[in-house]
């Protein structure tokens, strides 16, 4: 994970939403008043906190340290300064078609989704999978569509890979990779036993893992060589918007365009298939 006392402007509520699971109630109450209202925990001492929370002086401290700000000083100067990153208002609510209220809200939770992010394992990753000899792609449930859909761009651009969608299938995959072979997991919980179960079979095997995840202290996480944390401030939506899978995508596609984007043999390949698409979309002539 990146330094927590130095996420991105505009990140300190995402990297908060994605460390949530992990904390003992006490604490999570405390994190979820930051989530909540972090303009008015900006202007809090300790003890004001803790009222709010409910808890004690100490649980807020020892809240902010299990969350890796070092105290409470520190998050509370990451909340000030991320207020520079707030845009200028909400767009009202009258007036206002649904379809451009679900873009801002979107727009608004991507400003922030990268607070948990550690560039450094980022290009780990990217290293690892433009060197792999196998890849490897799992996802189950919601994160389905998004393995599948960056299974496809690796392919266009080259890269060998598997994505069963079959979870025996997928475990059977898992279990055959070797040293020097990518198991890329993508679980927006971290929790997904069929998931975590192909990427347990990768780790025990020699292979590197390569986890998607909203949460930086999930089992997914863990496993992982190298875990991709982004996203969690989307799951403060309280309604049936497809919306999760947004800054996953966005992290798988910027992943491919590092590990292949720019190789002349990813561009050919690349070019190879839209001629490929082509000959299936246009009319004979």
């Amino acid at each position: 994970m990146n330094d927590v006392a130095s996420p991105p402007l505009g990140g300190t509520r995402s990297l908060l939403q994605s460390q949530v699971p992990a904390l003992v109630p006490s604490e999570r109450r405390v994190a979820q008043v930051c989530i909540d209202a972090p303009q008015l925990v900006a202007e809090m001492s300790v003890a004001d906190l803790a009222e709010r929370a409910e808890v004690s002086p100490a649980t807020v401290v020892r809240a902010c340290k299990s969350m890796g700000f070092g105290g409470f000083q520190r998050l509370r100067e990451l909340l000030i300064r991320d207020q520079a990153a707030q845009p200028a208002g909400p767009v009202p609510e009258a007036g206002v078609h649904l379809v451009e209220r679900m873009f801002e809200r979107a727009i608004s939770g991507i400003r922030g989704a990268l607070g948990a992010l550690d560039f450094e394992a980022f290009d780990a990753a990217a290293r690892g999978i433009r060197n792999c000899s196998r890849l490897l792609i799992v996802g189950n449930g919601a994160s389905l569509a998004a393995a599948q859909s960056i299974a496809l761009h690796f392919l266009t651009s080259g890269k060998l890979c598997e994505n069963p969608v079959d979870i025996v299938t997928q475990h059977i995959a898992a279990k055959l990779l070797k040293p020097g072979d990518v198991c890329l997991a993508v679980s927006d919980s971290g929790m997904n036993h069929f998931t975590l179960r192909s990427a347990k079979l990768a780790a025990e095997n020699g292979a590197t893992v390569v986890a998607i995840t909203s949460y930086g202290r999930s089992d997914l996480a863990d496993v992982a060589d190298h875990a991709l944390v982004a996203g969690a401030d989307f799951h403060s939506w309280n309604d049936s918007s497809l919306t999760g899978n947004i800054v996953q995508m966005l992290l798988l596609s910027a992943l491919h365009s590092a590990a292949l984007g720019s190789a002349p043999d990813a561009i050919a390949s690349r070019a190879e298939a839209a001629d490929e698409v082509l000959t299936m979309v246009s009319p004979e002539v």
